[in-house]
């Protein structure tokens, strides 16, 4: 299928606006987003969260803004909201989770909530021999969301638990369609051929995995990625 070529400023073809990929009203829906508007959310992602999370606000200005420049309706220095009235990224607490708000010109255009593992600060090789490790946290997702389908999100956060645990980017775990979180963790600490005591580093990358294949941005009540975090700060008290 033969593509378009890019059309000039003032052509036919509509810009992508806010309004067509967010969920907000009023002046800020008609704007056309351009590449500098993007560039701020990303910087603000990057100092607020440490990166630019797949699917959060940054990534989709970003190929909005890409889209509209290749079809040469808005120009490479274009920042009709960003430059002049800011982007926000916002952290705080929310019922022991982390709630992550994001803003464009005052306005919220994404918001989601993931486990807070900021408090765990004890290295692996630290950690009592007694406490909580990789397999077993698995297997207690299994038991809190033991009827959950395993979805992309889950199976991404599995995989990055098991390469934590064994130190190996071979992945042993094979997920069968309709599989539930019972079926695949309930004996992980005996599928695992290697197990490590949960350190804060585990748990971030594990809930990161589990957030960033997550369309709504969050991880789910009681899985993987809340076991591991919870995990991680049983193992910080258990030093203390």
């Amino acid at each position: 299928m033969s593509q378009e070529q890019p059309q000039r400023p003032g052509a036919s073809q509509e810009p992508i606006k806010y309004g067509d990929v967010f969920n907000v009203t009023g002046e800020l829906a008609s704007k056309p987003i351009g590449p500098k508007d993007a560039a701020a959310m990303q910087s603000a992602e990057n100092k607020i969260l440490g990166e630019t999370p797949k699917g959060g606000a940054a990534a989709v200005m970003q190929s909005a803004a890409i889209a509209n420049e290749r079809a040469g309706v808005v120009s490479h220095n274009r920042a009709d909201v960003a430059g002049d009235q800011g982007v926000a990224v916002i952290k705080s607490d929310a019922d022991g989770d982390v709630m992550i708000t994001e803003a464009v010109a005052g306005l919220i255009v994404g918001q989601y909530r993931q486990p807070d593992v900021s408090a765990v600060t004890t290295p692996a090789m630290l950690v009592d021999p007694g406490s909580i490790t990789i397999g077993e946290a698995l297997e207690a997702a299994a038991i809190s969301a033991a009827d959950k389908p395993i979805d992309q999100s889950d199976a991404a956060a599995i995989q990055a638990a098991e390469m934590r645990a064994t130190g190996s980017s071979e992945i042993t775990q094979r997920f069968e369609d309709q599989a539930t979180l019972s079926d695949v963790l309930s004996d992980a600490t005996a599928m695992l051929p290697k197990d490590k005591a949960v350190s804060r580093e585990d748990a971030e990358r594990v809930v990161a995995a589990e957030v960033r294949n997550n369309p709504g941005m969050s991880t789910t009540p009681g899985g993987v990625g809340a076991a591991m975090a919870a995990a991680a700060k049983r193992n910080q008290n258990s030093t203390i």
